[in-house]
């Protein structure tokens, strides 16, 4: 069984050989202490990796050294991480949703990247598009703060945007589809650690109809869906895994998460991803920590197939590189189904 076979059998919860392991995000800092040289498609190759999580291509309009302004006219200011931090964004009032154009999701180049994972890793490795259902591109299209008032003060706005996101969304995944992929993850985080942003009740009413929406699409076009959510999702859980997805990731422990719940309750219905600590373990642990909680993991994780191990959000540049061998190493020995 190759690593894609592996991957697309534990989203189905079908039997597999042994766990597979992939992570939404991969630090450079990391990708280089352990392979020096290489870029991530390396990395993953080199690392064993059973798939790799991509993004759409976005051409961006430098404003100084450190800021920039994206497609979706969002301002960024870069980070030593993935994902850069938002800093304002086009849209204020509803006048501006008239003249608001979202990017073209048949730009050539916009999935440059996806094909160039595929042609390497199609038949060989999973490769997984990042792509967006609710939350991440509209509160930031709209400056952050002013988003979340607006879920309360100018709820049509709200609606209409993320309409344009989705909309623009499924769009991109049709596209992707018709390339050869088959399998999206959507990283939008909702959550703190103490809870969700807004209100369940606010999230049924605004943003509940269009995450089913899009999710569906996503399962209609023909992909297995894994859905990405940070924090505390309890009190939005059931609508998360009500809505066509087959896999959940993850369940972070720093906000009280537990994947033995998860396994208990989710477990024969979707797929789990996650859960070594990288906020802890993966961070400040020994190596002997991380191969302790990585063998936890795959206790609770494994029976009855179903499970992904990773991380508890993404390798980021303050993961020790040593940690997270360990990590794999320990799944590449323990994780073997009999």
């Amino acid at each position: 069984m190759n690593s894609e076979e592996r991957v697309m059998g534990a989203l189905a919860r079908k039997p597999i050989d042994r766990v597979p392991s992939f992570e939404w995000e991969l630090s450079r800092v990391v990708i280089e202490a352990l392979t020096p040289g290489e870029d991530e498609l390396g990395f993953v190759e080199n690392m064993d990796l059973d798939g790799i999580c991509v993004y759409p291509d976005y051409r961006n309009e430098l404003i100084d050294d450190v800021t920039y302004r994206t497609e979706w006219g969002i301002v960024k200011r870069k980070t030593s991480e993935v994902q850069d931090i938002p800093a304002g964004g086009p849209v204020k009032e509803p006048e501006d949703l008239d003249a608001y154009r979202p990017p073209d999701p048949l730009a050539p180049w916009r999935l440059d990247t996806m094909n160039r994972a595929l042609k390497r890793f199609k038949g060989k490795r999973a490769v997984i598009l990042h792509l967006n259902d609710v939350f991440s591109l509209p509160s930031r299209i709209m400056a952050f703060d002013e988003f979340l008032m607006a879920i309360h003060t100018e709820p049509e706005m709200v609606d209409r945007l993320i309409g344009i996101t989705v909309e623009y969304n499924i769009a991109l995944a049709k596209r992707a589809w018709n390339e050869g992929l088959r399998i999206v993850m959507t990283g939008d985080d909702f959550c703190y650690s103490k809870g969700p942003m807004f209100s369940p009740e606010k999230f049924r009413e605004l943003f509940y109809p269009w995450y089913k929406k899009v999710m569906a699409a996503y399962k209609d076009i023909g992909f297995m869906v894994i859905k990405h959510c940070d924090g505390n999702v309890l009190p939005l859980i059931d609508m998360i895994t009500g809505a066509a997805i087959d896999c959940y990731d993850p369940m972070e422990p720093a906000a009280g998460m537990q994947l033995a719940w998860f396994k208990e309750k989710y477990g024969s219905t979707i797929c789990l991803k996650g859960n070594v600590d990288c906020a802890q373990t993966l961070t400040f642990g020994s190596v002997e920590d991380t191969i302790n909680e990585t063998k936890e993991c795959l206790r609770i994780g494994m029976p009855g197939y179903g499970y992904i191990l990773s991380s508890s959000n993404s390798i980021h540049s303050k993961v020790k590189p040593e940690n997270y061998r360990a990590m794999l190493d320990t799944l590449h020995e323990f994780g073997v189904y009999a």
